[in-house]
């Protein structure tokens, strides 16, 4: 049996590979096709987040159903986990969208 700190860790490293990973790949694609990889890996960091999301916690509403049954008959624990993770792998993503800001914008921006 997997741990509830072992699925918030893996979570978060989804949500966050799929926004760093796929906004990086963007910026090759963009050089490729002689666009401007800053610009390209900035607007799919963020146009990515809720997909980054949604293959994080395996789609989108599974998940729902699942808080919605458990608090339906009173147990609150499995809901909360499931909305837990759900928080993480926002978390994940917001952070690899941030870490594209940072590496295209060059540092923190006031």
């Amino acid at each position: 049996m997997v741990s509830f700190w072992a699925n918030v860790i893996m979570h978060f490293a989804i949500a966050f590979g799929v926004v760093f990973g796929g906004s990086m790949l963007s910026g090759v694609a963009a050089v490729l096709t002689l666009q401007s990889p800053t610009e390209k890996m900035l607007t799919i960091a963020e146009n990515i987040k809720i997909w980054a999301m949604v293959a994080s916690i395996g789609g989108t509403i599974d998940p729902i159903r699942y808080i919605e049954s458990h608090v339906a008959i009173g147990h609150l624990n499995p809901a909360i986990k499931q909305i837990v993770y759900i928080v993480v792998a926002f978390i994940g993503a917001h952070f690899g969208t941030s870490l594209i800001q940072m590496i295209c914008k060059g540092g923190t921006q006031p």
